[in-house]
């Protein structure tokens, strides 16, 4: 223990699961001479993983946000909105198609055949041409308008022209082909009528959802804006470039919370570093205008950890401070006014991964509007050592129906979750080959729509 950092960060109380079970076992029956030592024993003040989940998710309902929790919704921009949740209904504000148009490339027929053919064709986006006569056809594009008193459409495939310039249906076709009255026409309306609700309020928007609001006639769509990150990166010890060196590390968050954020469905609005003192982070704090700032390091009772002390002088109401998971235990949760909540991830780098999933993802989610990922398990291929209090996330790699256990995964290491599709929920005690697990899946190996980079 002698080689742990001086500093804590929030981060030596992630005792190792081997050093922890090590001392079990020396002092199994917890008499009064074993060491209290504060990893071993339950903290009974934290707040136990699900519970925290829970409080994140429910958090903004309490604030401005009122019974929904989310953000107010705004006009966005088709180009801005994927990703997004719609806050109106999408009616549609035209009949689709508006017109009568061509299902197919061939020729727009009147009456039965054979017809004689126009010399202009009708092509798409040209205004209305003139009506057809009995036993006329005209050469027509798909999604073009039909000339008004069109029979059918005669596919290119089924139509043929005789020396005299003459349109007869190919005989040759297996069953002989016939044309039925509004054979591949599109008629108006056929999708759906203006002021049909096409879409409820609640609905993720796809890319499909944006080709329907375009068709649909809109510019914008009414949602729920992204929320507003402000990052903050402690640590006098970091170094943004370059190897480690003099007792100095590089700092692995800095260029790891702004994506994953994003990947969360949240604009990052600010990453800085913030120097190591209570009077700094006040001042980066009280200023920030953001609907979540997330800091890194300092929530435990170091002498430089000064979140805890800063949230107090700021008046900060502490909803979660600690949870009962490995790695991550020292993060907390904080409505620092309303409409502003404060997530504190600790410093080691999967110990604040751990924080993210827990407190930062179901409180962005509820201020997105997004909907909540179905819960599912998968067998493990491999046991898992559990701790003997607290619930673990570990790094799993997806392998066909299980899900494999990856090695480095201690709270300061980042290899086992970079190579890992999601994180185990492994409960305390641990969990045996082939037990089911719960899974909680990476942003950018869900398929979520949220995913964004950029």
């Amino acid at each position: 223990m002698a080689a742990r950092a001086a500093r804590t960060d929030g981060n030596a109380d992630d005792l190792d699961v081997e050093e922890a079970l090590a001392l079990v076992r020396k002092h199994p029956g917890g008499t009064t001479d074993t060491p209290r030592h504060p990893h071993l024993h339950p903290r009974h003040d934290a707040t136990a993983w699900s519970d925290a989940r829970a409080i994140a998710e429910d958090a903004p309902r309490h604030g401005t946000g009122g019974r929904t929790g989310y953000l107010t919704p705004v006009a966005v921009p088709l180009a801005s909105a994927l990703g997004l949740t719609l806050a109106a209904p999408l009616t549609a504000l035209t009949d689709l198609p508006s017109f009568d148009t061509s299902a197919m490339d061939g020729w727009a027929v009147s009456g039965p055949g054979p017809w004689s053919v126009r010399d202009e064709g009708v092509l798409a986006g040209h205004s209305a041409h003139t009506p057809l006569t009995d036993g006329e056809a005209v050469r027509i594009a798909t999604g073009a308008r039909v000339p008004p008193d069109t029979t059918a459409v005669l596919r290119s495939e089924h139509g043929r022209t005789d020396d005299k310039g003459r349109l007869h249906v190919t005989a040759a076709t297996r069953p002989p082909h016939t044309v039925t009255h509004g054979q591949d026409i599109r008629p108006r309306g056929q999708e759906c009528r203006s002021g049909d609700q096409l879409l409820p309020v609640g609905t993720p928007v796809t890319p499909p959802v944006l080709g329907m609001a375009a068709a649909a006639g809109y510019d914008t769509l009414t949602a729920v804006p992204r929320p507003r990150v402000d990052v903050f990166v402690l640590g006098d010890e970091l170094l943004g470039e370059g190897l480690p060196h003099d007792g100095l590390i590089r700092d692995a968050l800095g260029p790891l919370l702004p994506p994953w954020l994003r990947a969360l469905g949240a604009e990052v609005t600010a990453v800085r570093r913030v120097g190591d003192t209570e009077q700094a982070l006040y001042e980066a704090i009280t200023a920030s205008d953001a609907d979540v700032v997330v800091t890194t390091g300092g929530t435990a009772a170091g002498p430089v950890d000064h979140v805890h002390p800063a949230l107090r002088r700021i008046g900060a109401e502490l909803l979660v401070d600690g949870v009962q998971v490995r790695p991550g235990h020292p993060m907390l949760l904080a409505r620092t006014k309303d409409g502003q909540h404060l997530v504190g991830l600790p410093g080691n780098p999967l110990a604040a991964v751990s924080g993210l999933l827990t407190l930062a993802e179901p409180l962005l989610r509820t201020l997105a509007a997004r909907p909540a990922p179905e819960p599912y398990t998968l067998p493990l291929r491999e046991g898992v050592q559990g701790h003997p209090y607290d619930t673990r996330l570990v790094p799993v790699a997806l392998r066909g129906d299980r899900a494999l256990p990856l090695l480095y995964n201690g709270p300061a290491m980042l290899r086992g979750v970079a190579a890992a599709d999601a994180l185990a929920v492994v409960p305390p005690g641990g969990a045996r080959p082939g037990q089911e697990a719960e899974l909680i899946d990476l942003p950018w190996t869900s398929g979520g729509i949220g995913v964004c980079f950029t």
